[in-house]
């Protein structure tokens, strides 16, 4: 059953910011942001993807399915179900990895729902037909080689793809504009084990490959950052409330995650209960505006790969142990306004 959402009235903006204006090229058109999306798309990824395609400074490339929150097939099936949504399913789906590099893998079915979008019934979704022949980690080379220095990747799901990409092509990384990527941990504070965030501890192996061998500019939004920027559950009434399409599909695939964020479990897990956390959101939001972020921390990083309760965990090298070259921007304070803006425009 779905649930049921008042409409409230929620000032979230004094007035609407200014956005970035989108370059111009030598010849006066307009050059938009190239993305390459990579998701295991639960809802939080629908949400990540949504912001994306209402950008108007953003061309979307490509999508890429990973497994994760669901299995690669139910991912593959979701972000068709998204893209359909938002009357955008000429932009390319290809299936990924269906399995981390070592171990069976995890899902997270109690949060998202066993099929990754609530479980809602979906009899008109798009089949599977329309997922590409080519496979994801050979399409991202073959899109990013087309495109030097122009595509950010925008990853929002274990990184086996990735790493899988960046061991065919070790100068894949090189050719990247950059790097958004959800997940991982700054304070050891896991959401799925006592130390490690899921998308990590879903592919320790490949998160350690890619913080180590992605040297291309890289900015991270982890767990801890996902929660301390937190929106109100009014401003989630007015997001969802929007008489539009795409709101009313949100509102259906939202409402398992959202029964399930005010079970008293949960709220200790996922610390939701007290507001929305649309954790891919971030990362997204991050690479449609890098304006949006007004804070961060700039460090090498790395994953740990062994220990009972610390796999998966990102380690944060503040005192230059690690003796790395390469550091990562980690997100720490965002414009909640700006971001709030990016939420509601994606529903529209």
């Amino acid at each position: 059953m779905l649930l049921k959402f008042k409409r409230h009235y929620f000032p979230f903006v004094a007035r609407r910011l200014l956005q970035t204006p989108p370059s111009l090229s030598t010849t006066g058109f307009i050059m938009r942001k190239k993305l390459l999306i990579d998701v295991d798309c639960g809802v939080d990824d629908a949400q990540a993807i949504m912001l994306a395609l209402a950008a108007p400074n953003v061309k979307v490339l490509g999508i890429t399915c990973v497994h994760g929150n669901t299995n690669v097939e139910n991912v593959c099936k979701n972000t068709l179900r998204v893209l359909k949504a938002c009357h955008k399913l000429e932009i390319p789906v290809f299936k990924g990895a269906d399995k981390p590099i070592l171990g069976k893998g995890i899902n997270a079915g109690h949060f998202h729902g066993l099929d990754g979008l609530g479980d809602v019934p979906d009899p008109d979704a798009p089949g599977l037909d329309l997922i590409q022949k080519e496979g994801a980690v050979s399409a991202m080379i073959r899109l990013v080689d087309k495109n030097p220095g122009e595509i950010s990747l925008v990853a929002t799901a274990p990184l086996t793809n990735l790493a899988l990409a960046v061991r065919l092509d070790p100068s894949f990384p090189s050719k990247l504009k950059g790097l958004f990527i959800m997940g991982g941990n700054t304070e050891s504070r896991g959401n799925t084990t006592v130390c490690a965030e899921f998308n990590f501890v879903a592919d320790p192996e490949a998160a350690f490959i890619v913080l180590n061998e992605y040297l291309c500019p890289t900015t991270i939004a982890c767990w801890e950052f996902t929660c301390h920027s937190k929106l109100s559950w009014e401003f989630c009434g007015t997001w969802l409330s929007q008489d539009s399409e795409k709101a009313r599909f949100m509102r259906q695939i939202f409402a398992y995650s959202m029964k399930a964020s005010e079970s008293g479990r949960l709220k200790k897990e996922f610390v939701a209960g007290t507001g929305l956390v649309s954790c891919d959101s971030y990362a997204m939001a991050a690479a449609i505006d890098e304006n949006i972020i007004l804070e961060s921390d700039l460090y090498p990083l790395t994953v740990e790969l062994t220990g009972t309760y610390t796999r998966g965990m990102m380690v944060m090298d503040t005192i230059d142990i690690l003796k790395k070259t390469h550091k990562i921007k980690v997100m720490k304070k965002i414009n909640l306004d700006r971001f709030m803006e990016l939420m509601m425009d994606s529903l529209k």
